[in-house]
């Protein structure tokens, strides 16, 4: 299974497979031309208030992923990671992200989840 966390701002390579934008928002001053997004699941992106509390400072990252988490366990959520976890058994997915620290985002946590077994 490969699932990959990147940069959106990173030009698309060749093994990026799926290329899935898994931020709310569209990322300021990229065309969607040059994104090379294939899909944008929205209802796996964070909360408008979970996100502003994250980056607001007012937590850490490990309550930031338990209520992410929380947040993907209601059913169209459920579904779509079903679907990109079978597309990552499939072949590569990349999961795309704006943000400057990707390795500490809700893009990771999604990242885990897809690569463990379905709950």
């Amino acid at each position: 299974m490969s699932v990959s966390v990147r940069r959106i701002y990173e030009p698309p390579e060749p093994g990026d497979g799926l290329r899935v934008l898994v931020d709310r928002l569209w990322p300021r001053g990229l065309s969607k031309d040059a994104a090379k997004v294939d899909e944008w699941p929205k209802a796996l992106t964070p909360s408008t208030e979970l996100r502003k509390w994250y980056h607001a400072g007012e937590g850490t990252y490990e309550e930031f992923a338990e209520r992410y988490e929380a947040e993907l366990a209601g059913p169209e959520a459920v579904a779509l990671l079903d679907r990109l976890r079978a597309s990552a058994a499939e072949g590569a997915v990349t999961l795309l992200t704006a943000g400057k620290a990707p390795g500490e985002s809700h893009a990771s946590v999604l990242a885990r989840l897809l690569r463990s077994p379905s709950r």
